[in-house]
């Protein structure tokens, strides 16, 4: 029987060892599986660790930290299309379809602004500290950015429409990890693991409440706004928590992956997906807002830590992007997870 492109390259994964072993062991049929991993893009040539995924539907970007690019892929053609290179420690990258721009945070304190077609420079925002992580509000057509250390902390904003900074920036006292907008309220929801605190930020009224955490180094978030819950990942002790958005009352606090970097909310499918450099993808079933369990434990590789999830494309695909960093005996690459029911 003729395979399909998923299953030849999945076949080939397994034959050169890219996927471990453990993954084909004690694991339950292929169909009772959330993610099921179909394909590999090979990153020839990339060194170190990536850091954040972003994506214009038809394209991902992948921001390469320890290779100093960011790395464009043809989602359809599953081929690496371009590299762009000139930004140092490349962070936070996303996309604003209103200006058909992309938008890449440096640790070295610059957010570099690129035509969305040639990807040619357009230009450059000193932020003086190190920009990190970045979300696309398309209501309002603002790119809030977060950057800096201490005393320069903050979440800012830049006009994509002008590429300009506005006057909107909220001092946080601590550099901001990642952040999450509401889009049918007014709240930035923000990570500040050197306080460990969440920061509530209020865009109407410029106020910044704050919740003190009994867990620690609180990097990924996700948010479900409809039901009222943040989703943290922490690491000491490493666990999925979950925060009532309206009291910040802690509702649960689940074992989870080590060193925890991306995690994602599954609005469709009531799921909270963490990627952890342990070397698993953890997958949560949301009962209830406030009862939660580990629905699979998906084995990956050590150090792949960063992950997009962007839900279903405009064809109706729903695909689990991972990057795997180089290894010894084998080439950095972006493996391709199918979501199932």
């Amino acid at each position: 029987m003729k395979m399909g492109r998923g299953s030849a390259s999945m076949v080939f994964l397994v034959l050169c060892g890219t996927i471990p072993l453990r993954a084909q062991e004690n694991s339950p049929p292929q169909d009772a599986r959330p993610l099921v991993l179909t394909e590999a893009i090979p990153l020839e040539n990339i060194k170190g660790r990536f850091d954040h995924f972003g994506t214009s539907g038809r394209k991902l970007f992948i921001s390469a930290l320890g290779n100093n690019t960011v790395e464009v892929i043809d989602v359809s053609g599953r081929t690496l299309e371009q590299t762009i290179t000139g930004v140092p420690n490349p962070q936070g990258v996303v996309y604003a379809a209103d200006a058909n721009e992309l938008f890449v945070a440096s640790s070295k304190g610059k957010l570099y602004i690129y035509d969305g077609s040639s990807f040619n420079l357009l230009t450059a925002i000193d932020f003086h500290g190190d920009v990190d992580n970045l979300r696309y509000d398309a209501a309002n057509k603002r790119v809030y950015v977060g950057y800096g250390d201490e005393e320069t902390a903050a979440i800012g904003a830049v006009d994509v429409m002008t590429n300009k900074r506005t006057d909107e920036e909220y001092k946080l006292g601590a550099h901001p990890e990642s952040f999450q907008l509401e889009a049918d309220g007014p709240n930035i929801y923000v990570n500040l693991p050197d306080l460990k605190q969440i920061a509530v930020i209020n865009r109407s009224t410029h106020t910044i409440s704050r919740w003190p955490l009994s867990l620690e180094h609180n990097f990924p978030m996700a948010l479900d706004e409809a039901d009222h819950r943040l989703f943290i990942g922490t690491h000491q002790p490493a666990r999925l928590a979950v925060f009532d958005t309206r009291s910040g009352k802690l509702i649960a606090a689940l074992p989870s992956v080590q060193d925890a970097d991306d995690l994602y909310y599954d609005a469709a499918r009531k799921r909270v997906y963490v990627a952890g450099g342990e070397g698993f993808i953890y997958a949560f079933q949301q009962r209830d807002p406030d009862h939660y369990e580990l629905l699979a434990k998906i084995p990956t590789a050590l150090g792949a830590r960063t992950a997009g999830y962007f839900g279903k494309g405009k064809k109706g695909f729903d695909r689990f992007f991972l990057a795997v960093p180089a290894r010894a005996d084998h080439g950095a690459e972006v493996w391709i997870y199918t979501v199932q029911d």
